[in-house]
This record gives structure tokens, sequence and C-alpha cells, in this order.
């Protein structure tokens, strides 16, 4: 440990407290209400305008003011893969002819030399 050094403070700090900050700003508490059950106090000031709905810190879920009127999970759809979607927008007769379509031009560009990798 250096010489001279002065633990717990930092140059140039000055006072800790109330007095020396001044006054804090009047707060009020809020309570939030998610699905799950979770309550998250907040605290804003007196002036402030109050968001109806707030992320939950504990699950992500929205939180309202309300706590008998909690707002539902929004709906998620699962994960579609490209083949999902283009089986969604073919008919299995369709995606028959494409294929037929493209092989016949391969085995075509086959027989006249190119080089397909």
């Amino acid at each position: 440990m250096a010489t001279g050094a002065i633990r717990g403070s930092r140059i140039g700090s000055g006072p800790m407290g109330e007095a020396e900050r001044g006054e804090a700003a009047p707060r009020q508490r809020i309570q939030y209400f998610c699905a799950n059950d979770h309550e998250t106090s907040l605290m804003f000031s007196i002036e402030a305008d109050v968001p109806e709905s707030w992320d939950c810190p504990r699950c992500g879920l929205p939180a309202s003011v309300d706590a008998e009127n909690r707002p539902t999970a929004p709906k998620t759809e699962p994960y579609k893969t490209h083949l999902a979607y283009v089986k969604e927008r073919r008919t299995d007769e369709e995606a028959k002819q494409i294929l037929d379509e493209a092989l016949d031009l391969l085995r075509s560009r086959r027989k006249s030399g190119d080089l397909i990798f």
C-alpha cells in the first residue's frame, strides 16, 4: 500500500450528508402488479407523470397500478423456420412443379457442359 493514502474517500470529495447536498425532492411510492403476482415498488417525484404500466423487473411482463386488473402476458408466436413460411405460401402441387422446373434446368445445364457448383 502506498504511503499517505487515505482509505475510504477519493481526492476532491467533499463532506457527505443531507445538509451539504440540500433537501431531497418530495417523492411518492407507486406499486405495480404483474400477472405473476410480483409487486414492484418504485419512487417517483410528486411532479412526475406516473406511467400506467411498467415492465416487471423479475419476469419482464407488463405490470399495472391496478392490482385487481393486472395486464395479461402478450401473445408470442412460436419460431417458424424458412420452410414453414414457404409451406404457408405454396401448396404441395406448386412446390412439386417448381422443383421439377429447377431439376430440368439443372439437367440441361449439365448436358451443355456448364460448371455447376
